[in-house]
């Protein structure tokens, strides 16, 4: 019988291409969804994959999740409850026998975990050791796809994006490589990665500017770079929560601070490849950066 695998966070950036890239391993994909509706859509990716509803709130859906998966991806919301969220999911995983645990953690964790979002993904990942469950982390830094997420409609509408890094360099890192990584851990033997904990990046540590010359590259239209002040930037961000203002902020003061510029060749001896270069994600992610008809 194939091993089941369950994906927490499936409908998620990281969960959609692990859900993806779980495909054709000969294992059966479990994706724990909050909307079952709405994780429709990983059918089209999947065809296979089984839809299970999470709510962290009520552990008869945690049970029912867990019961005969062998391995489970664990990312919890990014709430401010997460660490207790992450509890009550360690405790079912360990009540439903689960052989081997895969957390999705953050690179500032394995620093010094200077700020809020670090110091959760850091409580977690002592919840995980101490849980008595076989594990690996993954700590990756700042995801190439932020720039759709997060600068898209700017990028589209102005052909520029702002942000308050001045000249600091980033190695981030396309969450195809995260979730190729994780799918490697999540089918090779658990005890050959028990334990270990790996800081995942992209191939260099770029400036906006480099990110600009890129996307612009991809595009066939020019893309600015524009640095700004932190409290331009808190301006900008006026219609987001005042919580997730703050975790972006520390976020990007982490990255002027140099923190984020490491550069390591953990997702070549994962995920037997090469990542993504920022040139390959902005032409593979071109028509979403382009001006709507």
């Amino acid at each position: 019988m194939a091993s089941t695998i369950l994906v927490t966070g499936a409908t998620g950036t990281i969960g959609t291409e692990l859900v993806k890239a779980l495909a054709n391993r000969g294992v059966t994909v479990r994706a724990g969804v909050h909307s079952i509706i709405k994780g429709d859509r990983l059918k089209h990716l999947n065809p296979d994959v089984q839809l299970v509803e999470i709510d962290y709130h009520k552990p008869e859906t945690l049970a029912v999740a867990l019961t005969g998966a062998e391995r489970v991806f664990l990312l919890p919301p990014p709430t401010s409850d997460q660490v207790e969220l992450a509890r009550l999911f360690i405790d079912a995983a360990q009540k439903a026998g689960v052989r081997q645990l895969v957390q999705l953690s953050a690179a500032g964790a394995g620093r010094d975990a200077q700020i809020e979002i670090d110091r959760r993904h850091h409580e977690i990942e002592q919840l995980v050791a101490a849980s008595g469950l076989t594990y690996a982390t993954l700590r990756p830094e700042g995801f190439m796809q932020n720039f759709v997420e997060q600068h898209c409609a700017t990028i589209r509408d102005e052909g520029k994006f702002y942000m308050p890094l001045a000249e600091a360099q980033v190695a981030y890192i396309d969450v195809r490589d995260i979730a190729a990584a994780a799918a490697t851990l999540l089918t090779s033997d658990p005890a050959t990665h028990a334990g270990q904990a790996y800081h995942l990046t992209g191939p260099a540590a770029l400036t906006g500017q480099q990110v600009a010359e890129a996307l612009s590259q991809g595009t066939g239209r020019e893309v600015t770079y524009v640095p700004v002040s932190e409290e331009d930037a808190r301006t900008a961000m006026q219609e987001l929560p005042a919580e997730r203002v703050k975790e972006l902020l520390a976020l990007y003061a982490d990255y002027r601070a140099g923190h984020a510029a490491t550069v390591t060749d953990e997702v070549a001896s994962l995920a037997g490849h090469a990542p993504h270069t920022i040139q390959q994600f902005a032409n593979d992610y071109k028509a979403q950066f382009q001006p709507e008809d």
